[in-house]
């Protein structure tokens, strides 16, 4: 009888938290539909006190990490936030490198750092990263459109690095790793397939298509850009570079 009225505590005790998690998760996705990006950090940090494995909580706060990274203009608390995301994601993938959102967060935060990294090696391993990890999250889940966008992103990426980036990874990859344009625009148009509100893929994609020389494809796109609806706290800005973009090419 003792053992029993143990097991039923540890059984209740379970289920008082498990609710308690679901609360703390849906309090989260409310704060970033408000895009109360940090707010809605604080709830996934709760969840992860609770269940420190919880993959939806260590990939959210993963991105949400990146995004605020992304519009600081100190290069130190850029980076800062862009480690955490990479710390989080290193988790996610530790705890199951069979999900597919925590593989495609450790290829989003692997991206992120090549933007704040200085050290050559370090940028080459991180672009091999982005490729590797993003490949894999679509294995496991093909009809992943934010995955279809890293890989497009990656392809584009290195079709149009600097002279010095790509001096780095012939030296250190031996050669070039194949990138195509066309690669890239075919990613991304599965991306905006699978994800008709992802903002940061029309803008990339706009881009393809203009760098490509394929004007009234891009004109397209960015049509469509400025419609979308503003869905998180980065979506304003890259609108508003969309809308720039647009009235340059017409």
């Amino acid at each position: 009888m003792k053992y029993l009225f143990t097991f039923f505590c540890c059984f209740l005790l379970a289920a008082v938290n498990a609710q308690d998690v679901n609360i703390l998760l849906k309090e989260a996705d409310n704060f970033e539909k408000q895009q109360k990006d940090p707010e809605a950090i604080e709830k996934y940090k709760q969840v992860l006190a609770a269940d420190p494995a919880h993959i939806k909580a260590l990939t959210r706060s993963a991105e949400l990490n990146a995004s605020i990274g992304s519009r600081q203009t100190d290069k130190n608390t850029k980076r800062l936030y862009y480690e955490t995301a990479l710390s989080l994601s290193n988790r996610a993938y530790q705890a199951d490198s069979t999900n597919a959102e925590a593989s495609y967060a450790m290829a989003m935060a692997s991206g992120k750092m090549t933007e704040v990294e200085s050290e050559n090696k370090k940028i080459v391993s991180y672009v091999r990263d982005v490729k590797n990890y993003g490949e894999k999250a679509l294995q496991l889940n093909a009809s992943f459109g934010k995955a279809h966008y890293i890989i497009g992103k990656w392809h584009y990426e290195m079709v149009n690095l600097s002279g010095i980036k790509k001096a780095a990874l012939k030296l250190i990859y031996g050669g070039m790793p194949a990138a195509e344009m066309d690669s890239a625009i075919t990613h991304m148009e599965k991306c905006r397939t699978l994800e008709p509100y992802f903002v940061a893929n029309y803008l990339d994609l706009a881009k393809a298509y203009r760098d490509d020389h394929k004007p009234a494809q891009a004109l397209e796109v960015l049509n469509r850009l400025v419609k979308l609806p503003i869905r998180t706290a980065n979506d304003a800005a890259m609108k508003a570079e969309g809308a720039k973009l647009l009235e340059s090419l017409q």
